[in-house]
């Protein structure tokens, strides 16, 4: 395990015990309509942000809770950390949440922690090295087509009913073996990674929430490109993520052109 990838995990322990430290005791409060931020998220940013800063003091970090706008060159290296993927789902006790954090240098994914304290999988990734979960290593499905498989989707805070993500979400639906919304990008990606799922897409989303998720996926076998057919931009990362190539060429299909 490199250095950048024990950090990963370190940070993410750290940040997932503050998780479970705050529950039951937080207050919440709305960034935006329907978009919501807890005690328990501050304190575990701020707890990764230290982890991380005692081992690369020099390197940026852009996390989701109160970080300034930085500027990211080809060789800069960039934490890119989710303290809470799962915000709604902590509030309400429902156990599906995460810490998320990954290391890039530029816009290259070089390792990557998903953290899930309720079930304790901590999901990991290295560029090159494959793709883990509690020393298991992670192999996508073999699901070749959209008519077998088990899709997951993440839609905005909001959308109304003429938005394009309803009508992707409807076009699914009717073609798929069944449509999953569970409130989590990082652990939709880690459960692609593991044959969970075998795809899952998204168009209004951070690079905090998929940066580490991606590379697991990748790292896994399977496929990463964005919503419009074209390579992945993880400063702007609408996407689609699949299983293989075969079942990505199928969702592709079925979703038809993007709007993003």
């Amino acid at each position: 395990m490199s250095e950048l990838l024990e950090t990963c995990e370190l940070a993410a322990r750290a940040g997932a015990g503050e998780l479970l430290s705050w529950r039951g005791r937080f207050e919440a409060r709305e960034k935006a309509p329907a978009d919501l931020v807890t005690d328990a998220d501050l304190a575990s940013q701020a707890a990764i942000r230290a982890e991380i800063a005692a081992r690369f003091p020099h390197h940026l970090f852009v996390g989701e809770e109160k970080t300034s706008q930085v500027e990211v060159g080809d060789d800069d290296f960039v934490w890119l950390v989710d303290p809470l993927d799962g915000t709604t789902n902590y509030i309400h006790g429902y156990p599906c949440y995460a810490v998320s954090i990954a290391v890039a240098r530029g816009r290259e994914l070089l390792a990557g922690v998903i953290y899930d304290p309720l079930a304790e999988e901590l999901f990991f990734a290295e560029q090159g090295i494959g793709a883990w979960c509690n020393g298991q290593r992670l192999k996508t499905s073999s699901v070749a087509s959209v008519g077998e498989a088990l899709v997951a989707v993440s839609l905005p805070p909001r959308v109304g009913p003429d938005t394009p993500d309803v009508a992707d979400f409807i076009r699914m639906v009717q073609f798929s073996q069944a449509v999953r919304r569970s409130g989590s990008a990082a652990l939709n990606l880690a459960y692609v990674a593991q044959g969970r799922l075998d795809a899952f897409w998204a168009t209004k989303i951070h690079p905090w929430d998929v940066a580490a998720g991606v590379l697991l996926v990748r790292e896994a076998g399977g496929v990463v490109t964005g919503r419009d057919g074209r390579e992945f931009d993880l400063w702007r990362p609408h996407f689609v993520s699949a299983a293989g190539t075969e079942l990505h060429g199928d969702l592709m299909r079925v979703l038809g052109p993007a709007s993003c």
